[in-house]
């Protein structure tokens, strides 16, 4: 008895458990979920939670990723305005932006929504960098690269149409890496040596000339100054002459003075750094140390 009453216990759990999974489904943070009832599409079920339905064929739960989704091409060619070919790697984030219409276009497939993406971008990014020249892409000045422009253009151009048909919401759009041909890459950088050639000489000869100019300012400016400075010398010049003209004028009454004043600041000259100097008595004017000179000068006197 006891047996049978598990068993029916038992029978009734899983009667509900079957039961909760057959009328009901649960939507997690990362999903987004449409029910259809008889085929026909009812609204998408964005917010997570628990929610009952009725089984199978009446009605029928389809479930999405609802996080951005990315994916990339690998390098393609692709021709610019002025007729150059630059190989391009593009990458995009997704997610789904209805789900009814993304179950409708690819069944639920996210890899043929991808398929299906890849050729909107690629149609998109042969549009759009076909109206930019090779120089917008690739130049030695930043400020002349429009990157940032270009990519602006193919999301919008890619968003639209994704959103429209697919009901896929195309979030980010960007080129990835961008390179050249082998072909093409010399003939690029030898041009863009040349580029650099060009402007250095142009900052060499900037530089030449503001240097010339620095050097004539400085030119200029010194024979100002040696001609200020001759002027001044001219001028001190005259007034020690003008000086000397006047001491001329009292040596003249007393020579004999005169001439002892200068063998006297001679020999203070001479003996100024203590010099030691072994000289004949007589030689001038250190005879007048012995008394000749002042002997003499004073016989010169009393006469």
């Amino acid at each position: 008895m006891k047996k049978n009453t598990l068993s029916l216990v038992v029978a009734i759990i899983l009667v509900v458990v079957f039961a909760f999974l057959l009328f009901s489904f649960q939507v997690r943070q990362t999903q987004v979920a449409v029910v259809t009832q008889f085929g026909k599409f009812s609204e998408p079920i964005t917010a997570p939670g628990l929610y009952f339905k009725m089984p199978w064929p009446i009605q029928r739960v389809y479930k999405f990723e609802n996080r951005t989704q990315n994916f990339e091409k690998k390098f393609e060619q692709t021709q610019t305005k002025d007729s150059r070919i630059v190989l391009i790697t593009v990458f995009a984030g997704w997610k789904i932006a209805d789900p009814a219409k993304f179950l409708t276009s690819f069944d639920g497939d996210a890899a043929k929504a991808e398929v299906k993406l890849e050729n909107l971008i690629r149609s998109a990014k042969n549009g759009i960098i076909g109206q930019y020249n090779f120089s917008d892409l690739v130049s030695p000045d930043p400020a002349a690269l429009k990157f940032d422009q270009i990519e602006s253009e193919m999301l919008a151009n890619v968003q639209k149409l994704a959103k429209d048909q697919y009901g896929v919401d195309v979030v980010l759009l960007g080129i990835k890496q961008l390179g050249l041909p082998e072909n093409v890459t010399t003939k690029v950088f030898a041009r863009m040596k040349a580029e650099r050639e060009r402007l250095v000489k142009e900052l060499t000869g900037e530089g030449e000339k503001e240097a010339a100019i620095i050097r004539a300012e400085a030119k200029q400016k010194r024979e100002e100054i040696i001609a200020e400075a001759k002027g001044k010398a001219e001028i001190i010049r005259g007034e020690g002459d003008r000086e000397a003209a006047k001491s001329y004028a009292v040596f003249k009454q007393e020579p004999d003075l005169a001439i002892f004043l200068l063998r006297l600041k001679a020999l203070e000259q001479s003996l100024k750094d203590r010099s030691t100097l072994i000289l004949d008595q007589q030689t001038p004017p250190f005879d007048m140390l012995s008394g000749g000179g002042w002997e003499a000068n004073d016989k010169k006197a009393n006469k």
